[in-house]
Formats: C-alpha cells, sequence, structure tokens
C-alpha cells in the first residue's frame, strides 16, 4: 500500500494523537509498515548507496522546504549525516535515538513504537529500553539484504514521526527503483 493509499482508507493512525483512535487504524498502520519491511528489500548497500540515498532525502527536503535531519549508518559507523535549514542539536538527538532502536529491533523505529501500542505494553515502559539513549518514534528504518538482514538504517528527524517514516519509506522506494537493488 502506497502512503497515498494510506491515508485514503478512512481515518488513519495518528502517533501522536490521543489515546481514544480506533483500534482498527493501529492494526491497518502496523500491516502497512510490515508490507513495508516485505517490499523495500535489497540485493546490495554500499556506503555510496548511503550517500547517494543520502542526497535523495535531502534533495526532497530541500524541495519541500522541509526542516530535516538525516543519518544513515551501521552500527558505529556513520556513512551519511546532513541537516537543513531549520533544525537544531535537538534533531541530533532523534537520529541517534530513532537509529538506535531500529538497530537493537531490526525493525523500523515506529514499528517499535506501534506494537508496544497495540500490546498494551509500551517499549517505553521497559526497563531494558532505555529512553535517554533510544526512542520508538517514528522516522529509522532498517536497510534490509535479502537473504542476511539489516545491515544499516536510513533515519529522518524534524517532522512528526509518521511524517519522518512516510519520508523514509518513500526516498527507500524511489532509490530502489531507480538503482534497481
Amino acid at each position: 500500500m502506497s502512503n497515498d493509499a494510506l491515508s485514503s482508507a478512512g481515518p488513519a493512525f495518528d502517533p501522536d494523537g490521543s489515546d481514544d483512535q480506533s483500534a482498527e487504524a493501529l492494526e491497518a498502520l502496523i500491516k502497512t509498515i510490515e508490507r513495508e519491511v516485505d517490499e523495500l528489500q535489497f540485493t546490495r548497500f554500499t556506503n555510496d548507496d548511503a550517500v547517494a540515498l543520502g542526497q535523495l532525502i535531502i534533495q526532497l527536503g530541500v524541495g519541500r522546504n522541509l526542516p530535516i535531519a538525516v543519518c544513515i549508518r551501521r552500527p558505529d559507523h556513520i556513512l551519511f549525516r546532513a541537516a537543513l535549514d531549520g533544525t537544531t542539536p535537538d534533531n541530533d538527538y532523534w537520529l541517534d535515538a530513532k537509529s538506535r532502536t531500529a538497530e537493537r529491533y531490526f525493525l523500523p523505529s515506529l514499528l517499535v513504537g506501534l506494537r508496544g501500542r497495540r500490546d498494551g505494553t509500551p517499549v517505553e515502559d521497559d526497563p531494558l529500553f532505555d529512553t535517554t539513549t533510544h526512542a520508538a518514534h517514528g522516522g529509522s528504518f532498517p536497510l534490509y539484504i535479502q537473504d542476511v538482514g539489516p545491515v544499516a538504517t536510513v533515519t529522518v528527524s524534524g517532522l512528526p514521526q509518521l511524517e519522518d517514516h512516510k519520508l523514509v519509506v518513500e526516498a527507500l522506494r524511489t532509490f530502489h527503483a531507480a538503482a534497481g537493488l
């Protein structure tokens, strides 16, 4: 399902909204993200690919006048990082915290938060989840290599968390199609 289809499928779930949203809308968003994970598998992902993907996200941000910061990294190795006008040092915290969550759970950071919300056990309530270094908010997506698993993360910060997530997915789809990966 495309990001556009998400908005036309009825009342969408807003992870920043109130707790009285429908369980059906929450489950629909979870299923959409799970399909994105299945869809966005790569055959390879090099450091040069990371730079090209980062530049694509920055181009999207500049073209839309978005105050975003972007980080593409392997654990303990930053491959691409940039921040557009309107961002602050807080965006660096969010980039790192969301990336750590995606790296730890091998899932998009938004999916980690949504599943906990659905199950009634927010990940933030887990004593092993350090909220000073991790965040289960949308915007970080693992980069999966087919038959290998996640090898890096791409993260955006600066917009509401669902919009951060959608921008990452849009860029991954565009990059995937253009590079034939």
